[in-house]
């Protein structure tokens, strides 16, 4: 029997160290009386991990975890609503923003981290770049400008193919439009970007162009070209793909953005029957290899769900700005600690089964290994020789 909780095991995945350093660089913890910032952080994770739905969930369900908030690094005690609501208003989401930032890396240097393998022979980084609208009530979140009458915020998402890890985050109120909010976005020089008509934005990709980024984009009906020639379709395979050609943009102030040629692969999607047309800057892969990648950009659409399902991210327990951001932090961390555990473990877990059957078992003394390999496995105290079963036999005459 593990004399350790399985919520305490799985914090203790976390550098404190790291931690450490980075509350040093941020001071967050100077002239603090109360709450400390790992205190802070344990108990947003908490949050995300429990499912709860307001500060006083949080508050009492620590606890009630049996006395082993020690082993969790809570050496004060448990928070209070009111101090928990203080901190989120006051204490400095950047914090958060970075430690998040320090355990992707940590994770994607991890040798025990299982990525998942590709068919494409690419050697380059896949990326996909979306974003995703969170709505909130404009009446509460006054600074969050969308609409006349709703507010909301955008996490504009680059994504990793591999491990589909979210390698960088840039939240923004809702007005901000999505090509504008990729200029800020680092992508990496040499790597892969696949994204939706949302960014087609001719600055933008002559730009990514320039730094040597390959870019798949689906194009928007609107856009003007001129054929320039054409490619030769794949015989007796891939009957989906209907064109491959190479085009120039056809008005001057467009061609003015994006000078250079352009490749067009046009695909059928059989599933909701209409035809995908897809500009790219890379003329050696095949026209499948193309559709391949933009079809591999449902990933985001999913990792996007997942976020939204399984973690406190649509509803928040603070209504200020700085509260909404450690909220939205703290679920990625938590988000990257899940997609770690799924990527080690030896069972086969979806995300939202291993997401419930860590809530069920949080504060169970467990452990950890062993519920990720052998989830369902009966711990060895409940394993009898059956010398108990006679207990309960009638005796023979």
């Amino acid at each position: 029997m593990n004399n350790i909780t399985l919520f305490s095991q799985i914090i203790n995945k976390l550098s404190r160290e790291d931690f450490r350093k980075i509350v040093g660089k941020y001071e967050t913890d100077k002239h603090s009386k109360g709450i400390n910032s790992w205190t802070h952080m344990v108990s947003m994770l908490y949050l995300h991990f429990s499912n709860s739905n307001s500060l006083d969930e949080i508050s009492n369900g620590l606890r009630l975890s049996g006395g082993n908030l020690n082993h969790l690094g809570i050496t004060k005690k448990v928070p209070k609503k009111s101090s928990l609501s203080y901190i989120n208003k006051h204490r400095d989401w950047h914090l958060f923003c970075e430690f998040f930032r320090k355990t992707l890396f940590t994770i994607q240097s991890e040798q025990n981290f299982k990525r998942e393998k590709f068919k494409f022979k690419i050697k380059r980084k896949i990326f996909a770049l979306d974003s995703t609208l969170i709505s909130l009530c404009l009446s509460l979140y006054d600074w969050a400008k969308y609409k006349s009458t709703k507010g909301a915020v955008k996490l504009h998402t680059l994504l990793d193919y591999d491990g589909c890890l979210p390698v960088y985050i840039h939240v923004t109120d809702g007005k901000v439009p999505d090509n504008k909010a990729a200029y800020f976005v680092k992508i990496p020089s040499g790597s892969v970007v696949v994204a939706d008509r949302a960014y087609v934005d001719f600055n933008l990709l002559n730009k990514w162009d320039e730094a040597k980024i390959n870019f798949v984009v689906r194009l928007k009906d609107n856009v003007q070209f001129i054929p320039y020639g054409e490619r030769p379709l794949p015989e007796n395979k891939d009957s989906n793909i209907l064109k491959d050609e190479v085009i120039l943009l056809f008005k001057e102030d467009t061609r003015a953005k994006y000078p250079e040629k352009l490749r067009r692969v046009a695909v059928y999607d059989s599933e909701n029957d209409q035809t995908i047309e897809i500009i790219t800057n890379n003329f050696n892969w095949t026209a499948s290899t193309v559709a391949d990648l933009y079809k591999r950009r449902w990933d985001i659409e999913t990792f996007f769900k997942g976020l939204k399902s399984h973690l406190k991210i649509k509803s928040f327990v603070g209504t200020n700005e700085n509260a909404v951001m450690v909220q939205i932090w703290t679920a990625f961390i938590s988000y990257l600690i899940l997609r770690y555990l799924k990527a080690i473990a030896k069972y086969g877990w979806s995300l939202s089964n291993l997401i419930a059957a860590i809530r069920a078992c949080l504060f169970l003394k467990i452990d950890l290994r062993g519920f990720l390999d052998e989830p369902f496995k009966p711990p060895d105290e409940l394993i009898t020789d059956g010398r108990q079963e006679k207990l309960f036999q009638s005796k023979k005459k």
